[in-house]
């Protein structure tokens, strides 16, 4: 067991938008975060996701942790899916927060995208929380409040956690969902960095922003352009 100073648990799990995936997956490699543990459950899809030399990953949850040198360390929840069915999600919400409580974490995290139909500029934060103290803390950072349901692990994770007598709050950023919003992860980083008082580098980060901007500045060109071609 890692001993580790008053950790969070930082959930980055696949969902709309990918937005808590790509935050996830930024914070493990810029923090050079360890993998603790995996997860498995027949309630993942029935897949595997094929690697750049030919190999296979299974569907799991994996569980980092590092040592970030400010007031917390991370623990983070990231991986390729979530669970399909309402018992398999329990199942893995409750595996999950066992782990965290048994690694000393008594605040949970939970990231996601916020489902929009027309673009937002800038993606506006959305938050919710387990009781008033801490939303109003992370309103005073500019978010607004959420009125409405959570879905999936961002959701139930919560709402677990504070039956287990745990703390914490929802990041949930505006994105239009269709693709992998690295813009939306980037707001989702700020807001996650902001309210743990941490910083971490986010260069390549704001690279992929700039990459994403630039296919779908092409993509809306293609697109113009057929529409004339057809008229």
């Amino acid at each position: 067991m890692p001993q580790l100073k008053e950790p969070v648990l930082v959930e980055a799990l696949p969902g709309i938008g990918f937005v808590a995936n790509i935050v996830g997956l930024h914070l493990i490699r810029e923090t050079n975060a360890k993998r603790f543990c995996a997860l498995h459950s027949p309630s993942f899809q029935a897949i595997v996701l094929t690697t750049e030399d030919g190999g296979v990953r299974p569907p799991a949850n994996e569980i980092y942790y590092t040592k970030t040198g400010t007031r917390n360390d991370l623990v983070i929840l990231y991986g390729n899916t979530q669970a399909l069915s309402v018992e398999g999600q329990y199942e893995l919400s409750s595996k999950t927060l066992e782990i965290a409580q048994d690694l000393g974490c008594r605040t949970v995290v939970t990231i996601g995208g916020l489902k929009r139909d027309s673009a937002p500029v800038p993606p506006r934060v959305f938050c919710t929380a387990t009781d008033k103290d801490i939303l109003d803390k992370i309103t005073h950072l500019g978010a607004s409040t959420l009125l409405g349901r959570v879905y999936g692990a961002a959701g139930l994770l919560l709402g677990l956690a504070k039956l287990r007598g745990m703390n914490g709050y929802c990041i949930l950023v505006e994105t239009l969902g269709l693709y992998p919003d690295a813009l939306a992860a980037r707001v989702a980083l700020d807001f996650l960095s902001k309210s743990l008082e941490f910083k971490v580098n986010v260069s390549s980060l704001d690279r992929a922003v700039e990459m994403t901007h630039k296919l779908l500045g092409e993509s809306d060109q293609e697109s113009d352009a057929g529409e004339s071609g057809e008229v």
